[in-house]
């Protein structure tokens, strides 16, 4: 039986590999959605940039985290992660599951939602998700925190977070800690980085923060540094 969840809400992961779909419905004007995964360690932040696993970085070096190629079902589009929770190391305390869009934003997006499902039955007649969480209430974000994956008690646990940027996917993948390279303002020929890479202390130029920098409408002089549309630290988004 599919868990229905709402904001905050968390339950269970009883199997080993799940497979998290960001779906949508199709409609004239909405923009395409991206899904991606950050890996993060203890204290909130990925561990290199290779823990950030996006479109242009579709494999985590371990094999264990994988994008996977966007689909279409009659109406509805999904982009879709896997990952094997029960060989990721230690020191992963958390895979967040996020979704972005470079242009618009998400209250363009109708039938926004993130289902959650058992990577052994994926494709099997009848599968149906273990949760599904409907991102009801996203509007002028650009990015979303859909729902996160972590441990708790020797298992794992997913939480439906659905808390958003105005930032977009480099204003997200900044503040967990990406760091990405600068990009030449073309206007004023200034470089432009988001100061959230400054504020964690890492140098730019790393693998996921070049193919960031590099990606069309990610990098610019229209985008913002990483700005919440919410707060994104408080004791309501601790495990329990």
């Amino acid at each position: 039986m599919t868990e229905v969840m709402l904001k905050g809400a968390n339950i269970r992961v009883g199997v080993r590999a799940v497979r998290a779909v960001v779906r949508r419905r199709d409609a004239p004007g909405c923009p395409d959605v991206d899904a991606s995964a950050l890996l993060l360690a203890r204290d909130g932040k990925v561990r290199t940039d290779d823990d950030f696993v996006f479109y242009n970085q579709p494999r985590h070096p371990s094999g264990l985290v994988r994008h996977r190629a966007k689909q279409r079902f009659g109406p509805e589009v999904t982009d879709s992660l896997d990952v094997d929770l029960g060989a990721l190391p230690p020191g992963v305390e958390r895979v967040v599951i996020a979704a972005s869009v470079a242009e618009s934003s998400f209250g363009r997006v109708p039938g926004l939602r993130v289902l959650l499902y058992d990577l052994a039955t994926v494709g099997m007649p009848g599968t149906q998700p273990l949760a599904r969480f409907d991102l009801v209430d996203a509007n002028a974000e650009t990015a979303l925190l859909c729902g996160e994956l972590y441990r708790r008690d020797g298992g794992w646990k997913f939480r439906a977070i659905g808390q958003g940027y105005a930032s977009g996917l480099v204003g997200l993948a900044t503040d967990f800690g990406i760091t990405v390279e600068e990009d030449e303002d073309p206007v004023g020929g200034a470089p432009v980085a988001s100061e959230a890479a400054s504020a964690v202390g890492v140098p730019a130029g790393g693998a996921a923060g070049a193919a960031l920098g590099g990606a069309a409408g990610l990098a610019g002089p229209t985008v913002p540094a990483a700005t919440p549309v919410l707060p994104l630290q408080g004791p309501q988004f601790m495990p329990r």
